[in-house]
């Protein structure tokens, strides 16, 4: 396996990430803000614009085996693909990619956000929130989407996400980071009407630390309260999966 630096391994995933939120935060805030070409809640659109942007982001970040989601790097970390010493560089690229791509989507539509009519309703642009709030039932659902995710990740052959030795080569056999967009879109259209999908923590937490500091005039509460639920949701389908992997008996946590 090629050994890349850290700071390789580290710009990396904050690139690739910062790609994935500023796509990600761009459909939402093109679908929503009323002086957009693109305004009209359109959840297959928001869909499709989140799922591709995984795989911009993914493409981009090969060298680090495109994690982007904190989950996904947990997981990797338990299945011995990634080792545990490179998951705190990966976490820290994560977030501050996350806060980033949350800020360019806000500077590439800022003359939308200072033309919207209805500011306080900005916050769905950045972050998520439950349909109906019930803490139990918005974290299965958010359990359930990352399971979806992760065990598609795991099962997907030849296709692996350990620290990329090439750039994807896509052929017949995979269909490379293309399949996982199609992963996510697929969990965005199914499963994320009741709490908007977030299946990665920092995907959630990133975009709320920016909206909370953005000169938004009468802008809307960032709902910290329900903070908790997109980043302890996910975690829980990193434990569902991997009990999961550990039930087939063909997989075993790294040491």
């Amino acid at each position: 396996m090629t050994q890349y630096s850290l700071s390789t391994l580290f710009f990396s995933e904050l690139v690739g990430t910062m790609l994935l939120l500023l796509l990600g935060v761009g459909v939402s805030a093109n679908t929503t803000l009323k002086r957009s070409f693109g305004h009209g809640h359109d959840w297959l659109l928001i869909a499709f614009g989140w799922g591709f942007g995984v795989f911009v982001g993914a493409s981009v970040a090969w060298r680090s085996g495109a994690n982007l989601n904190p989950a996904v790097t947990l997981q990797q970390a338990f299945t011995g693909s990634l080792p545990w010493s490179y998951v705190p560089l990966y976490l820290v690229a994560q977030l501050i990619g996350a806060m980033l791509g949350a800020l360019l989507a806000y500077l590439a539509y800022k003359k939308q956000f200072d033309t919207h009519d209805d500011p306080a309703s900005t916050g769905g642009i950045f972050f998520t929130s439950a349909a109906v709030r019930a803490p139990a039932w918005n974290l299965t659902t958010e359990a359930i989407g990352t399971f979806v995710l992760l065990l598609w990740i795991h099962e997907s052959s030849p296709f692996q996400f350990g620290v990329g030795d090439s750039a994807p080569q896509f052929g017949n056999s995979a269909l490379g980071y293309a399949a996982v967009a199609f992963t996510v879109i697929a969990i965005g259209a199914s499963l994320g009407g009741p709490t908007g999908y977030a299946i990665n923590p920092f995907r959630d937490l990133g975009p709320r630390i920016v909206y909370t500091f953005l000169p938004i005039k009468q802008k809307g509460s960032s709902q910290w309260g329900y903070s908790w639920v997109p980043i302890v949701g996910p975690l829980l389908g990193v434990v569902a999966a991997l009990l999961f992997y550990l039930s087939l008996g063909n997989t075993s946590p790294a040491s």
